[in-house]
């Protein structure tokens, strides 16, 4: 029996803010337990709660030894981390810096 299977990938939505919040928790709980890439290619803000969305998962993920990473963030995504303080590198794909 095999049991590598692909990443699940979740798009971000454009506006990551207090309404936005919910509905990624959710989609990241039906998504536990396997890897996850989070496609941050739309994105066009972030607020704190949708960061402590994400930052939560990525704990939880690798406290399960899974993967949560962040695929193609935009420009926007980049720089709304490093004004809420957080360093991209540590949950953007490796390939997302140049």
């Amino acid at each position: 029996m095999d049991n590598t299977q692909a990443a699940a990938t979740i798009a971000l939505a454009e506006v990551l803010d207090l309404k936005a919040a919910t509905a990624l928790a959710g989609e990241l709980l039906a998504a536990r337990g396997g890897d996850v890439s989070l496609d941050g290619s739309a994105v066009q803000r972030l607020g704190g709660q949708c960061l402590q969305v994400i930052m939560s998962a990525h704990a939880t993920w690798n406290k399960e030894g899974a993967s949560l990473q962040i695929i193609n963030p935009s420009h926007d995504f980049i720089e709304s981390l490093e004004l809420l303080g957080v360093d991209p590198a540590g949950y953007c794909a490796k390939e997302a810096h140049l």
